[in-house]
């Protein structure tokens, strides 16, 4: 009787550590939003409107300080005229949340870009609202805030 049960928790054990190595649904889309959000850097530091242009959803909504709200067609108008340059563009603090079809993304936002013959850094937080369209994820909202300081 004992081996019996010895035996059965042995088996709930082994089926439960292979169950916890084997990726979730979740977990696959856990790794692909960090991974958009690298895509989503490396667009702005390297001026690639077309790679933004591919992760906002039609509708999206862009809402940063200092600027109007923006549309996809204004941002990518905006992205593609060339009068902001990135010069960094890092995130850290990330968090994905998941939500059926869609998610939400935060973090901490470090920037500096180069305007009108200056350079400016911003520290902000932000909040991107994904959804899942045809089986990619797109962002539908934008938005960031300064960040409050020490």
């Amino acid at each position: 009787m004992k081996l019996l049960i010895l035996g059965s928790l042995f088996s709930l054990v082994l089926a439960g550590t292979a169950a916890g190595q084997r990726p979730s649904a979740s977990d696959s889309d856990v790794r692909e939003l960090e991974r958009l959000e690298i895509v989503w850097n490396q667009a702005h530091e390297q001026g690639d409107a077309a790679a933004l242009e591919a992760l906002w959803a039609d509708d999206v909504e862009i809402a940063v300080p200092h600027m109007a709200v923006m549309s996809k067609a204004q941002a990518v108008s905006f992205a593609r005229s060339g009068r902001m340059k990135f010069l960094r563009y890092t995130t850290s603090e990330i968090r994905v949340r998941l939500y059926g079809g869609a998610a939400i993304v935060t973090g901490r936002l470090e920037r500096t870009r180069a305007m009108n013959g200056r350079e400016v850094s911003d520290d902000w937080r932000f909040t991107k609202v994904y959804i899942r369209e045809s089986e990619k994820w797109r962002v539908v909202a934008f938005h960031a805030s300064e960040a409050a300081q020490p």
